[in-house]
């Protein structure tokens, strides 16, 4: 399922146009990378949680040359499931 696919059920669900459903959901994805730009933890009821984990810097390696290489400290977004998004994939 892409945003489209997603718009499409959120239209054809509350009867509104899938321009103004794409919006919405556009909103929405927007407004959880805001915030985790942030640094904020974005927790929606009974879905999960979005929150910003920090990589601190590390020595890695090339994989063709074996040579070693520094990689960046970075940032990344993790999601944890609830418990009832767990219960639906695990039966």
């Amino acid at each position: 399922m892409n945003n489209s696919d997603l718009a499409e059920q959120l239209a054809a669900a509350h009867g509104v146009t899938k321009t103004d459903a794409k919006k919405l959901v556009d909103a929405v994805f927007a407004a959880i990378g805001d915030a985790a730009a942030k640094g904020e933890e974005v927790s929606l009821n009974g879905f999960g949680k979005f929150k910003v984990k920090a990589s601190p810097a590390r020595d890695g390696r090339n994989p063709s040359t074996g040579e070693t290489i520094k990689i960046k400290a970075s940032k990344k977004l993790v999601f944890t499931p609830a418990k009832a998004v767990k219960d639906k994939l695990n039966g």
